[in-house]
């Protein structure tokens, strides 16, 4: 039996995903490879999907998450800022407060389901 559910925690602005597990990971990688392109394969994203979700993310918080510095000769990058720093720990608390709050009710929501996931 793959009895593993995950609650996937969005949380948005207007119609926009501030931040989610998509942009959650692609803030951490970014944090760890300086490097918006870098963090993107790294999760088999294109460069401009990383980008473009990086703008979303910075655009919805009164301060940028990610600062990027543009490539060329001396090379590019990119960096969390502090309020990428306060961010990602913050919802990474939130998906444990989550999860701790429904963890009964998952186990009671999965004796419900079937055995196996049935194929996309």
């Amino acid at each position: 039996m793959n009895d593993r559910l995950e609650p996937r925690i969005r949380i948005l602005l207007g119609s926009s995903i501030a931040i989610g597990p998509g942009k959650a990971a692609l803030l951490a990688a970014i944090g760890d490879t300086g490097s918006i392109a870098a963090a993107g394969r790294r999760m088999g994203m294109s460069y401009r999907r990383a980008w473009v979700l990086t703008k979303t993310m910075n655009a919805c918080f009164r301060e940028p998450l990610i600062e990027a510095a543009k490539g060329g000769i001396g090379g590019g990058g990119a960096r969390l800022t502090a309020m990428g720093h306060q961010v990602l720990p913050l919802y990474r608390a939130m998906e444990d407060h989550a999860l701790t709050a429904i963890l009964s009710d998952m186990a009671k929501l999965r004796a419900l389901m079937v055995d196996q996931p049935p194929e996309d």
